[in-house]
């Protein structure tokens, strides 16, 4: 994605906010070009999957334990926390370009 404020921006910024988006908020006639409203939006509803991600993973051994064998929880237990990994970078990356959007100017540190 090209650095906020250089041609074409904006139109990389909303491309992977919608990527981050789930299709049905896309097909209920998401406000692309709000890119407030788009980051702040898709925030949300990482914040919301990320904490059922959480819930999910503090009780899967305890009900999964008494139907499936210990190996198939391990799997889905590390199955899980690589969706948790993955929603808390996408989380973070969706943060910067809602900063970004928000006029928040970035520096990086040496």
């Amino acid at each position: 994605m090209p650095p906020p404020g250089t041609d074409g921006w904006e139109q990389s910024a909303t491309q992977f906010l919608l990527d981050c988006c789930p299709p049905a908020l896309i097909d209920a006639g998401l406000p692309r070009r709000q890119l407030v409203v788009l980051a702040h939006l898709t925030e949300g509803f990482l914040d919301g999957q990320h904490a059922t991600s959480r819930e999910l993973l503090a009780g899967l051994r305890a009900s999964l334990s008494p139907w499936v064998e210990p190996e198939v929880v391990t799997v889905a237990v590390e199955s899980l926390q690589a969706v948790e990994a993955r929603l808390v970078r996408l989380r973070r990356e969706v943060g910067l370009v809602g900063g970004a959007v928000r006029g928040v100017v970035y520096r990086p540190r040496l």
